[in-house]
């Protein structure tokens, strides 16, 4: 199969509006009626520092709280929208070869710790048979769209696939991600500077011939 398009994400990306973090999830996005309660954030935090010995009304800690409670309402924006909508702009292009966007950089929280995992995913597909393709910012925001909440990078591969899968219709589809996870730098096995890193393979990219030459584009660990 001969190269498709291939685009460097770089800085591509673009955060939600940071004037009210806790009622907008994405300026492009679809907004679901759930609301970021902050005020409960707030005063879940003040409870940490006490817990771990701190005292929340010193210098330096009063405000702490509702950056928190502000931090999370954007990091979590994810959860109110629906990844969906970043896929309903669709064009009739006849191209049948692959489309690439590489290099798409994205953070999340792991959900077990709630620490961070910072990385970049890598997004390909095949057009179907009706040749429709969807913008390419529109790969970075779907992956933003599944970043911006509790996950776990194994799970956050596979729904991007999976919903590529079930809005564009493709031939095939491959989504790679590479992370390093705080959760294993920070605490536990201190490990900074470790990769991991998820694949998922959907249609014609189970073809060896295919899937060789998406990760060849890609050039994953280079």
């Amino acid at each position: 199969m001969p190269h498709g398009s291939l685009s460097d994400a770089g800085d591509a990306l673009t955060g939600p509006d940071a004037a009210d973090p806790s009622s907008i999830a994405d300026t492009n996005g679809a907004v679901t009626d759930q609301q970021v309660d902050t005020d409960r954030i707030e005063k879940a935090v003040r409870e940490i520092l006490l817990a771990i010995g701190e005292d929340p009304d010193r210098d330096g800690l009063q405000k702490t709280p509702k950056r928190v409670a502000r931090m999370y309402a954007e990091v979590f924006a994810g959860l109110q929208e629906d990844p969906e909508h970043h896929l309903k702009v669709q064009f009739e292009t006849g191209h049948d070869e692959m489309v690439m966007v590489r290099d798409i950089p994205f953070y999340s929280m792991c959900e077990h710790h709630l620490m961070p995992f910072v990385g970049r995913a890598h997004v390909a597909y095949i057009p179907g048979e009706r040749g429709m393709i969807t913008g390419l910012s529109k790969l970075a925001r779907l992956v933003e769209a599944y970043a911006r909440r509790p996950q776990v990078q194994e799970r956050l591969t596979t729904q991007v696939a999976d919903k590529l899968m079930e809005v564009l219709e493709p031939r095939g589809t491959l989504v790679v991600v590479e992370a390093e996870h705080q959760c294993m730098s920070m605490r536990g096995v201190q490990k900074p500077g470790s990769l991991t890193i998820t694949s998922a393979v959907r249609g014609q990219f189970r073809n060896t011939a295919t899937r060789a030459e998406a990760m060849h584009l890609i050039g994953v660990g280079r």
